[in-house]
């Protein structure tokens, strides 16, 4: 059958040896019972995790050496599809010898590369990922029980794609930085999408709270927002007095460039502005560790003109005070 055929929903080409094999004989499939802990010395750590999308279940046991923080042995019983089967067998099996720190950084990512049998040909189905990330989250519950902690500790941001553990947050940068226009461009950057499509709109197989043609829509709305205002800001600058223009500048002072100075123990002043052959001449003074500072006339003093360039008109000219 051919590798893309989807017949009777037989896809068997698109698993890799190593699943297909995890799925009949899973090697860590079972369960550590509170006895056996205790004769390793270990305590007994039992988790449970579901996807409600597809109705499969796992069931995760650890027995863990309190003194070291390390896994001894690690089981599981899965509820499911053969795919959950093999990845929970490989979970489990990624687990043991490692301390809970160190479980906590393994990615569902991680669990479907480890179960490729060629490093570039991915190991199951995009629609199937799914399955890898209920593993990844079954980790994070078994580790919030061994810590007392909310499993949500281990999560720093709002996650978007949870096949590929692409967060809200990465993909607003990554929008921003490269300046991109279509949820392609986001996967090919990210890889969020990539895998079973539910996070690109509304409509897959699973419901999400956030997706990439609606992110996408409010971050370039936002970008087009602080263009036209930063085009504004340039323009009115010109047009402002004197006073008005100082105000401005220290604004932008204050707010930007004083607590990049700080930072390193130094400061500046004003000492004056002036109108100058159509250019806003702004004389300066060094505080502190900026003071003789060597960069004072050159790093620094390109920092200083570029953020006020950028912030409000490129016919400012800064002009230290020795």
């Amino acid at each position: 059958m051919a590798k893309n055929d989807l017949i009777g929903g037989a896809l068997w080409e698109q698993y890799s040896d190593k699943v297909s094999e995890k799925m009949n004989n899973p090697v860590h499939r079972g369960e550590i019972t509170d006895d056996q802990a205790k004769a390793m010395g270990a305590k007994l750590i039992v988790a449970d995790w579901g996807a409600e999308a597809c109705g499969d279940a796992v069931r995760l046991y650890w027995a863990v050496d309190t003194k070291t923080d390390r896994i001894l042995d690690s089981k599981f019983k899965s509820f499911g599809c053969g795919t959950a089967i093999a990845s929970s067998d490989t979970m489990a099996e990624m687990c043991i010898g490692k301390t809970v720190d160190e479980v906590i950084k393994i990615t569902n990512l991680d669990v479907e590369r480890e179960m490729r049998d060629e490093k570039d040909t991915p190991s199951i189905p995009p629609q199937k990922m799914h399955c890898s990330v209920m593993a990844y989250d079954v980790i994070k519950k078994a580790a919030s029980i061994y810590k007392g902690v909310d499993m949500a500790s281990f999560e720093f941001d709002e996650i978007v794609c949870e096949c590929a553990r692409v967060s809200l947050g990465t993909i607003k940068d990554v929008i921003r930085i490269n300046n991109l226009k279509t949820v392609e461009q986001i996967t090919q950057y990210t890889k969020a999408g990539a895998f079973c499509k539910s996070c690109i709109k509304p409509g897959g197989h699973e419901a999400r709270k956030y997706y990439l043609v609606d992110i996408l829509n409010e971050v370039r709305a936002q970008m087009e927002k602080e263009q036209v205002k930063e085009s504004l800001t340039a323009a009115s600058f010109k047009d402002m007095g004197i006073v008005q223009k100082l105000k401005a500048i220290e604004k932008v002072l204050e707010e930007e460039i004083k607590p990049m100075l700080a930072a390193d123990g130094g400061s500046l002043e004003i000492v004056d502005l002036k109108e100058s052959e159509g250019h806003t001449d702004l004389y300066i003074n060094y505080i502190g560790a900026c003071r003789g500072c060597p960069a004072s006339t050159t790093g620094t003093l390109y920092a200083i003109q570029n953020y006020l360039d950028e912030k409000l008109d490129s016919t400012i000219r800064v002009l230290p005070v020795m």
